[in-house]
């Protein structure tokens, strides 16, 4: 299938019209069989319901779609050539994506990794490690392009493939200091959004996010996430989606190993390696996913609800998301000792942090900490020796170091 520039533009302006979602919008073309006849009727049905709707007007719509081909990229319709295969077959598929990049990528099996903002060393160094491995394999990287684990996941398959779903419009990269990378990735990959040009994410997008990062991939694999992380929010999408869920044990003394655990618990499967991964998802890779159905189900009165919870536009507006409430997850409670920052200049107290973030209970090589932190190496090693000094770290042979948790302290 292949709209043409009348149909696309009733598309958008169906989509773009107040309270219409992805489960809304197919019920209406489905219902009048197509997207301009469903706009004709939809201030009558809404006034049935007792409602009135903003319907998207069509110079607002002409105007986002010139902005969108200024901007350099493109929609994609439910159904067309190019529309992700994997997208069809889940419940719910956004009817337009707006897409910058490489979108030859979504022909390709795909996997997507998700896990802390706070990430450790170990878990970005094994992040790394898999998306390398996986990529080296024509697999491509899906994630969210958060700070962490995100970040790390789609650096690692920027020349193998890696596709960055955002939860604001292609314009409103978030974080900030993610520009650059998001840039990296259009040139070389591909930036994916079922948001408008210009909207800022909000709280509640990013779940809506979510369901795609999994959505476009075979499996989600969560390397470190805390309780109540969004991280697990795309692995239940995943489950719920019939994908499978990998997970990477951790540490039961890191809170940031806390969710991984809680999921191996209940059946996702064991991650350690990147060959776990392509053996569990072995079939799939050989003989691709089923054919999704038919582009629209058959309208039921009786079980279709008309307005759904996914609804670009639905209640009040809420405020803009700020810097770190992106819904990931809470800041992990600490579990070492208090470290004493005061006695350290400025530049060291930096140094100090991000160090101190980097390292948790599971050992990890020197070496990687030194590439994750980006610390001088002789900054490292001053740290490394006052950490020591004051009891907060424990080293191991292989010059390997890890955190000494509060029970080692008590004990």
């Amino acid at each position: 299938m292949q709209l043409s520039d009348a149909q696309r533009l009733d598309w958008l302006r169906l989509i773009r019209s107040e309270n219409v979602g992805p489960r809304t919008f197919r019920t209406l073309v489905n219902r009048y069989g197509g997207a301009g006849p469903a706009l004709e009727a939809l201030p009558h049905l809404a006034k049935q319901g007792g409602r009135t709707i903003r319907i998207a007007a069509r110079e607002d719509c002409e105007r986002e779609m010139e902005a969108i081909q200024k901007f350099g990229a493109r929609l994609l319709c439910l159904g067309e050539r190019d529309y992700p295969k994997s997208l069809r077959a889940i419940d719910a598929p956004p009817p337009i994506l707006c897409v910058l990049g490489n979108v030859t990528l979504f022909a390709r099996p795909a996997v997507s990794i998700v896990g802390s903002r706070n990430a450790s060393a170990a878990g970005l160094a094994f992040t790394e490690r898999v998306a390398a491995e996986l990529g080296a394999q024509d697999v491509v990287i899906v994630s969210g392009l958060a700070r962490g684990i995100d970040a790390r996941a789609h650096r690692a398959s920027l020349t193998t493939g890696t596709i960055a779903v955002l939860a604001g419009g292609l314009d409103r990269i978030y974080p900030n200091e993610h520009e650059d990378l998001a840039r990296a990735i259009s040139e070389r990959g591909v930036l994916v959004s079922e948001m408008p040009l210009g909207w800022e994410p909000r709280g509640r997008d990013f779940p809506r996010r979510n369901r795609l990062v999994s959505g476009l991939a075979l499996g989600t694999l969560v390397v470190e996430a805390a309780r109540r992380s969004g991280s697990l929010i795309t692995a239940r999408f995943a489950g719920e989606q019939g994908r499978e869920v990998f997970a990477v044990p951790g540490s039961p003394l890191d809170p940031r190993a806390e969710g991984t655990n809680d999921l191996l618990r209940e059946g996702a499967i064991i991650c350690t390696s990147s060959s776990d991964i392509v053996e569990a998802l072995a079939p799939i890779l050989r003989d691709g996913l089923p054919e999704p159905g038919t582009l629209f189900e058959t309208f039921n009165d009786h079980t279709e609800p008309l307005w759904d919870e996914l609804d670009l536009f639905d209640g009040p507006p809420t405020p803009v998301t700020l810097a770190g409430h992106e819904m990931d997850e809470p800041e992990p409670a600490p579990f070492i000792a208090p470290v004493r920052r005061v006695a350290h200049a400025d530049r060291d107290v930096d140094w100090r942090a991000r160090i101190v973030d980097l390292l948790g209970p599971s050992p990890v090589s020197i070496d990687d900490l030194a590439r994750l932190s980006e610390a001088p190496l002789a900054q490292l090693r001053v740290t490394l020796f006052e950490l020591e000094l004051e009891g907060l770290i424990e080293r191991h042979g292989g010059a390997l170091v890890s955190l000494i948790t509060r029970s080692d302290h008590s004990a």
